[in-house]
């Protein structure tokens, strides 16, 4: 894995009829990755591409990747796609009125880690191998907007609520291994000891060792109690804590 410098902000350009359901950070994204040197929305083998380059096709997706599966699947069978999702390291959080007049603004207690991204993730796992394929987690620092004074969402943040303040990190994934440089904690590891680690809830952590298991970067190792145990894996068979990474039917570990 490789990790790229902060990146500049993109600058302000007019709204496509293809860019009027998308939010402001996917535009703002997309305008950075532009910047850099590429077309937007250009239509390629029957899709509209979020950025097309010389060296390839870029998406930019700020949330699930299950609702673009059949998207990357047509588009790798001839392109290589580079693929960028935004996790929000830093988050200011800005009341806003009824005018959009901002109000309060404070910064959230909780700061996104790059195993976050295995929340969308989970959504193409059969993808993570394919060798076109290369996923960039960018660390980003975001406004969340939040009403005042109306009714407001139950569940999370809506894409037009979500505002660039900076691009902090690149996290570049380029072959399956690099999976495992998003994932800190321990080696080999239960989904409970996963989530203790990354300080995420423990569906969380069943999502990383299912995409990481998925991707052939770790392997089941034995059982603890009713829970599964995975090690990593460096490639060669062995896991990376020093054991043969082969699964066992009754070995418990303590």
């Amino acid at each position: 894995m490789t990790r790229g410098p902060p990146v500049a902000r993109g600058t302000a350009r007019p709204r496509s009829v293809g860019t009027l359901r998308e939010g402001p950070l996917h535009a703002a994204l997309k305008d950075i990755l532009t910047v850099e040197g590429g077309r937007q929305e250009v239509e390629v083998d029957g899709y509209v591409v979020d950025v097309v380059r010389e060296d390839g096709l870029v998406e930019v997706q700020t949330g699930g990747f299950g609702a673009i599966r059949a998207k990357l699947t047509h588009l790798l069978e001839r392109h290589r796609v580079r693929l960028v999702h935004p996790v929000a390291a830093v988050v200011q959080l800005v009341s806003v009125d009824a005018d959009g007049v901002e109000g309060r603004r404070r910064r959230s207690p909780r700061r996104g880690v790059p195993a976050d991204a295995f929340a969308a993730l989970v959504g193409i796992p059969h993808l993570l191998v394919h060798p076109r394929l290369t996923l960039e987690v960018w660390l980003t620092e975001e406004a969340h907007l939040r009403p005042v004074g109306g009714r407001r969402r139950r569940r999370g943040t809506g894409a037009r609520d979500r505002h660039l303040i900076d691009v902090l990190e690149r996290r570049v994934v380029a072959r399956p291994a690099d999976l495992l440089e998003l994932v800190p904690g321990p080696d080999p590891f239960t989904t409970a000891e996963l989530a203790r680690a990354l300080g995420r809830p423990r569906r969380l952590a069943q999502q990383v060792a299912y995409c990481l298991h998925r991707a052939g970067v770790t392997a089941r190792v034995g059982k603890q109690g009713n829970a599964v145990v995975y090690a990593r894996e460096d490639g060669s068979g062995r896991s990376q804590s020093g054991s043969p990474a082969t699964a066992s039917a009754t070995g418990a570990r303590r």
